[in-house]
């Protein structure tokens, strides 16, 4: 048996909110093994986490590669006998109209922000099982509730992590493992980093969207931890996105109008 506080994993670690999930996490006594593809990021977030009086451990992991999240829940097994919380944090951003976007774009986007998240849940199910607890949270985005146009393949992944997380809940729950989806807004990030596609004035708008975010992403690390531990499935950190997605329920057509009218306006500004 373990001993100790939360055991926790975190993927996309070594930067924004992956770094202070770590952070409030092991502000409350958390062990922490933090994955990223970038290790100089890793390091910085452990250290960071030492400071914060916790933790942990650093692997670089590569989220499209099952090997390498499955050597994760190995090393998990035998650092810490277990987990507690799995944390699919790891993503990547993109933009741009659906006939711009390349069968590229499209591959990358989902190999990241959708596999990536089915493989991080394919790769820790054996020890939750045999555990028979723990929680899992996925991180999807306002985009997967919203569609907002202009970037329909991260729609798509990320409605994709919401659609997996409801069926997980059903699934596991019997089996005492636990289920968060995480759908917030733009929020003070470096999500910008990975931006990829064809649209440069779509990432220019996402990125005045992101400075100009009320809350930052401490904020929404904050409310992950309280809300996952209060046992609220889908949790949507900004109140613009609840009042969206409480519109949407209400009268979808309206929401629908509006994405369409704002199609219209890039279009005519893209003289297309």
């Amino acid at each position: 048996m373990h001993s100790g506080g939360q055991r926790v994993v975190i993927t996309g670690a070594g930067s924004g909110l992956g770094r202070e999930l770590a952070l409030c996490y092991a502000r409350n006594g958390a062990r922490l093994a933090l994955a990223d593809l970038q290790t100089e990021g890793l390091k910085e977030t452990l250290a960071l986490v030492e400071q914060a009086g916790g933790n942990g451990f650093c692997q670089r992991c590569d989220v499209r590669d099952f090997s390498q999240l499955a050597a994760l829940a190995q090393t998990c097994e035998e650092r810490m006998d277990g987990i507690d919380v799995l944390i699919n944090n790891a993503g990547v951003s993109s933009g741009g109209f659906f006939w711009d976007l390349s069968l590229e774009d499209w591959e990358w986007q989902i190999s990241v922000n959708l596999m990536g998240v089915v493989k991080g849940c394919k790769a820790f199910m054996p020890i939750l099982m045999r555990q028979r607890s723990g929680r899992i949270i996925n991180i999807a985005s306002m985009a997967a509730l919203m569609q907002s146009p202009g970037m329909s393949n991260y729609n798509v992944a990320k409605a994709g992590v919401v659609a997996l997380s409801e069926s997980l809940l059903a699934e596991l729950q019997p089996l005492g493992i636990k289920v968060n989806v995480v759908c917030p807004s733009f929020f003070q990030t470096n999500l910008l980093d990975s931006f990829r596609g064809p649209d440069q004035a779509a990432k220019q708008q996402v990125a005045k969207l992101l400075e100009s975010s009320p809350i930052s992403a401490a904020d929404v690390a904050g409310i992950i931890y309280q809300q996952s531990a209060a046992d609220q499935f889908m949790i949507l950190p900004h109140e613009s996105g609840r009042m969206a997605w409480a519109a949407k329920q209400a009268d979808p057509q309206v929401i629908y109008d509006e994405m369409t009218r704002l199609a219209a306006k890039r279009i005519e500004q893209a003289k297309i």
